[in-house]
């Protein structure tokens, strides 16, 4: 990568994995197909995610609404459900395995800044939601977090720490509340 390839968000080094044109194309195509609800074909946006880079396993339903930042940082396995008006803050990779649920107005922020410095420096994260994670409406995961296997996150909800296997969480900042049983 040049130096000329990096972009400078206040200091930070930062690029975001694809050249302009490639940036340009993606945006139109997330408006026009993702962000819209207008197609409302799960198949459609499988095959727009893949052709821009994006790692798609089998029975992936993203209905309409969904903000996608970067698919080329986006890994998603099988079987899982992404609700209306997610947004999916792709600038480093997210990873998404299998028999997951992100509720309608969930929020994955790979982003946020330093406000320890005056230039606010960009400070990234990868997000990892293992099997059977359940992310809860309007429910936002903070860079940096890995949400342990059949973990939940209750709506309305703000993970800043990773969150234990088969723990329920709740509040702001999210905490442990009780153990997950599954039948």
């Amino acid at each position: 990568m040049k130096q000329t390839d990096l972009y400078l968000y206040n200091n930070s080094p930062y690029h975001p994995g694809a050249n302009a044109v490639k940036r340009l194309l993606w945006y139109y195509v997330n408006s026009l197909i993702f962000k819209s609800s207008l197609f409302p074909f799960y198949w459609i946006k499988n095959f727009f995610l893949k052709l821009f880079g994006a790692k798609i396993g089998k029975e992936v339903e993203i209905k309409p609404c969904v903000n996608i930042k970067y698919p080329w940082h986006l890994t998603i396995g099988n079987e899982v459900w992404i609700g209306e008006s997610v947004w999916i803050d792709s600038l480093v990779p997210i990873v998404i395995h299998n028999n997951i649920c992100i509720s309608q107005g969930a929020m994955l922020l790979t982003g946020s800044h330093n406000y320890k410095k005056t230039t606010f420096d960009l400070i990234t994260g990868t997000i990892i939601l293992e099997d059977g994670v359940w992310i809860g409406a309007g429910a936002i995961v903070n860079h940096g977090v890995t949400c342990g296997n059949h973990s939940v996150l209750a709506a309305g909800s703000v993970a800043t720490k990773n969150l234990e296997p088969y723990t329920i969480y709740q509040g702001n900042p999210a905490q442990k509340v009780r153990e997950r049983v599954i039948d």
